[in-house]
């Protein structure tokens, strides 16, 4: 979310329009909806898919040499420890930094399945999502753990009815977690994931 904030300051900053209140604007929502917030409703489908695609090339390009740098501390770790549990992606970010974060970060092979913002009706915060997710698991969302580091995630993954992790990496006010932490390294984490697998 850092690298998002500044790729869309530097990118807003090139076009002369004010960041003001970026944060609260951007989190947890799909470019398109943050483009017509910045932008204004005046805007072509075209204008808008290119606003979105020029904003994410800058930020591949920032991420690129630094992704390492970025990834949630523990993340890794926490991923080969859990590698027999089924795992998805469920992201309203753009396929492509999906993708990218993904086989860069070489974290691919642990989600059976990616599903992002595009292949349902409603995104975050909308529930439609996770429970897109949930089914091509094969599981319930009630059977299912979420972690996000989002308000619109959160109020997504609530109202899926799964259990929800707040992974508090943006040092926003995250209601509603039946957890929260700052990142895979938090003690607290395993005994908290220890109680689902003992029900």
């Amino acid at each position: 979310m850092p690298l998002h904030t500044e790729s869309w300051i530097v990118y807003l900053n090139r076009l002369g329009v004010d960041p003001d209140g970026l944060v609260e604007r951007m989190h947890g929502k799909r470019n398109d909806e943050i483009v017509r917030d910045l932008f204004g409703d005046g805007l072509s489908e075209e204008q808008v898919f290119e606003h979105g695609a020029a904003k994410e090339r800058l930020f591949r390009e920032r991420m690129a040499p630094r992704l390492n740098e970025f990834l949630v501390p523990g993340v890794v770790e926490f991923l080969e420890r859990h590698g027999g549990a089924h795992k998805a992606v469920a992201s309203n970010a753009e396929p492509a930094n999906i993708r990218f974060v993904l086989e860069g970060a070489g974290l691919r092979r642990h989600f059976e399945t990616l599903v992002d913002g595009h292949q349902v009706a409603r995104p975050k915060p909308a529930p439609d999502i996770y429970l897109r997710a949930a089914e091509l698991l094969g599981a319930r969302p009630a059977d299912c753990v979420v972690f996000e580091d989002s308000p619109a995630g959160l109020a997504a993954a609530r109202t899926a009815g799964a259990r929800v992790g707040a992974v508090n990496t943006a040092r926003v006010e995250l209601p509603a977690a039946d957890l929260e932490v700052r990142d895979f390294l938090d003690p607290r984490l395993e005994p908290w994931l220890q109680q689902f697998n003992s029900r």
